[in-house]
């Protein structure tokens, strides 16, 4: 049976060409064949660039952007989509979206990270958006696996930079390693490429380690997971969703909620 996949980006991908056409070629790679990913980016407008980082090295702001994510999953959930997936480090209401709709929500950071431990590893990540670092490892001990991380570093380079990588890959890639060699210097065993547009970039040039250490493709994992998960579900074996953070929203007044707020997508 097929499984449909909302994907979420935090940019406005209608504005990133380059970046949007090797993130669908990607994912073909790394799903399943009868995956489909539909892929959903923030709405035209929301920022004053192409560059999202501005906006999103804020909480505040970040928060406020959230709300385009919440919006998605209950959409997605009422257009019959099987997971909602996060494309995004920083996973802006993750916890939040999971108490909203039943689909199984899947976030970016959170698969990466449980990635990088396998076989109980350490690992590092390497972040574009220096301000994001702070929050990966804030997210990394929210999931339970702050004990893993050696540290979350910036990488040295910028959004710009990775978006003129995807036609000149090579100086970004020796940067990118050169980076990575200060985690493994303190004891990483696996790199996290922070960002998807750099984990993409890795990923179609083909660099999955650093002098033998493994590069993880986080959004590799990310489908992988969310396809998991979709398969949990429909053989009855998902986890028990209770508690504060667990437990799904009634329907009917979350929708009345929306609608108080003006947020509801209907």
């Amino acid at each position: 049976m097929s499984i449909r996949i909302w994907h979420q980006s935090f940019t406005v991908l209608s504005d990133l060409a380059a970046y949007d056409e090797a993130l669908r070629a990607h994912f073909r790679r790394v799903s399943r064949p009868d995956t489909v990913i539909d892929m959903h980016g923030m709405r035209p407008g929301t920022y004053r660039t192409n560059y999202p980082g501005d906006d999103i090295k804020h909480a505040g702001l970040q928060f406020l952007h959230a709300l385009q994510f919440m919006q998605g999953a209950v959409q997605a959930e009422r257009e019959g989509y099987d997971a909602y997936a996060l494309s995004t480090l920083p996973e802006p209401g993750l916890h939040d979206i999971r108490t909203l709709v039943s689909i199984p929500v899947i976030g970016y950071g959170e698969c990466a990270a449980r990635a990088a431990i396998s076989d109980g590893r350490k690992f590092g990540a390497l972040v574009f958006i220096p301000e994001l670092a702070e929050l990966f490892r804030d997210n990394v001990r929210r999931h339970g696996l702050g004990c893993r991380l050696v540290g979350a570093n910036d990488v040295g380079f910028r959004f710009t930079d990775v978006l003129a990588g995807f036609h000149q890959p090579g100086p970004l890639i020796d940067r990118f390693r050169t980076a990575a060699r200060s985690l493994i210097e303190r004891g990483a065993e696996a790199i996290v490429p922070g960002e998807a547009p750099l984990n993409v970039l890795l990923a179609m040039n083909g660099v999955n380690d650093v002098d033998g250490v493994t590069v993880v493709d986080s959004l590799g994992a990310w489908v992988r997971a969310a396809e998991h998960a979709v398969d949990a579900r429909r053989a009855g074996e998902e986890a028990a969703r209770t508690g504060y953070f667990g437990a799904v929203v009634d329907s009917q007044r979350r929708d009345e909620i929306l609608d108080f707020y003006g947020l509801n997508p209907r």
